[in-house]
């Protein structure tokens, strides 16, 4: 590995953490990145999920005093990422990318519009509920349904994942953005790492520019975490769904039309 791989390895590292740790969708950046320095598709994916992992940890221990307080819902979405990402690993293994890829720009769109207008809605069913608490429990049930879709995803691909967990975790009752960042990265890092010892233990994880740019996303994912502690909420909500209309229109234009 020469000199300029370093550098634009641990250059894309380092964005990507940072925007792990703020908004999410890093795959945009660090995906492409392993394919420009020659890896494979199955490759570069396998070689990113498992450099870009440790980074979600980073920027959630960056801003743990913001993490909520435990509730049953957080036991299921434990067993819910681990299974569903076990599961989209798997898929990697049998399924042609492109059948899989021409989901992908429906999947964020969606998750960006249920982001953008989360606000509304939460704002809507608390007042037209007599019970708060009967509110969170409903969220917290349609929130574990639409993880599981989002755990395959992050198991088999995983780009603006972060998006799509902040869409979901915004519609229960988790505190204000910053928990519900914390709380992203917590959930994101748990999916990732079962794909990521799928993918180590089936060996298609090239350690060189692995190792490379997971040193560059721990560095980008403590910044980022810390980062978020003097941005503006309304501010970060901006970049989240600009961020996934980006990544929308880029993934569409990828896989739709080119």
């Amino acid at each position: 590995m020469d000199a300029w791989t370093v550098v634009w390895l641990l250059g894309a590292g380092l964005a990507g953490g940072v925007v792990t740790a703020v908004v999410g969708g890093s795959s945009l950046i660090t995906f492409p990145a392993m394919m420009a320095v020659g890896l494979p598709p199955v490759a570069a994916t396998a070689s990113n999920t498992v450099s870009m992992t440790p980074s979600n940890f980073i920027a959630a221990m960056a801003d743990y005093k913001k993490l909520p307080q435990w509730r049953p819902a957080f036991a299921w979405i434990v067993v819910i990422s681990i299974i569903g990402s076990g599961v989209g690993a798997w898929l990697l293994f049998l399924t042609p990318e492109r059948v899989f890829m021409a989901a992908v720009p429906v999947l964020i769109a969606s998750a960006t519009l249920l982001f953008a207008i989360q606000g509304p809605i939460k704002r809507w069913t608390v007042r037209h509920s007599d019970d708060v608490a009967l509110h969170t429990a409903r969220a917290d049930r349609i929130g574990l349904v639409l993880l599981t879709p989002v755990a395959v995803y992050i198991g088999y691909f995983g780009a603006a994942a972060g998006v799509m967990l902040l869409a979901i975790l915004s519609l229960g009752d988790h505190g204000d953005f910053r928990a519900v960042n914390v709380l992203k990265n917590l959930i994101g890092g748990a999916m990732s790492i079962v794909a990521a010892t799928i993918f180590i233990v089936s060996g298609l994880v090239d350690w060189p520019h692995a190792i490379v740019m997971g040193t560059g996303g721990l560095v980008g994912g403590y910044t980022g975490g810390r980062m978020v502690r003097l941005i503006p909420e309304r501010l970060v909500r901006y970049l989240v769904i600009g961020a996934g209309c980006a990544v929308t229109v880029v993934y569409a234009r990828r896989y739709w039309f080119g």
